[in-house]
């Protein structure tokens, strides 16, 4: 257990498998097109955030992924639109054919930092305080680097300054620092 922080032993990840069922090399288009279309039941070419949120249970079935939401919605948001083409309004809330390789891509990102965050916060309250923050230095200094002054480091990841981080404010912090998660079985 030790190196672990917040539900980092609640939360056993199977990289592995999450690379294996997400689909994003370039030599992997056309079982990419086929999942889009196991995630799009009505065939309508475009996909809600309920039918992703289906689809990561039903197709894809991995639960880890599944029960991170706040990744999952980053992803979602991150990726509509993505295609640069001006859509009718109706479109903009959603992912299409070719937007949708940039949400799995990003998934795998914000799933990332998701276990990132998820292991830094202690009491499960899905925001990181100053004092877990601190606690955690010697874990993140090996994800991003090192951290010279925490409150300082911690007030500029505070976007909001509410006096907590907030999985937002900490993927906007990991995407600046680069982090890269250890993968957690390497330990073991």
């Amino acid at each position: 257990q030790s190196g672990h922080y917040g539900r980092g032993n609640a939360m056993s990840v199977n990289w592995e498998e999450i690379y294996e069922k997400i689909p994003v090399a370039k030599d992997e288009r056309e079982k990419r097109f086929a999942l889009f279309d196991s995630f799009d039941p009505n065939g309508n070419g475009i996909l809600s955030l309920a039918e992703v949120d289906k689809g990561m249970r039903d197709v894809l079935v991995i639960d880890e992924i599944f029960d991170a939401k706040p990744a999952m919605m980053r992803a979602f948001q991150c990726a509509k639109n993505r295609s640069g083409k001006d859509k009718e309004d109706l479109k903009s809330d959603y992912i299409e054919r070719l937007e949708f390789k940039f949400f799995l891509t990003a998934l795998k990102q914000y799933f990332e930092y998701f276990v990132a965050f998820e292991r830094i916060d202690n009491d499960d309250d899905r925001r990181v305080s100053f004092e877990e923050f601190e606690k955690a230095l010697p874990i993140l200094t090996t994800w991003v680097g090192e951290i010279e002054d925490a409150q300082a480091e911690f007030d500029a990841i505070d976007l909001n300054d509410g006096g907590l981080v907030l999985f937002d404010e900490f993927c906007k912090w990991a995407i600046a620092k680069s982090l890269d998660l250890e993968d957690p079985d390497d330990e073991e």
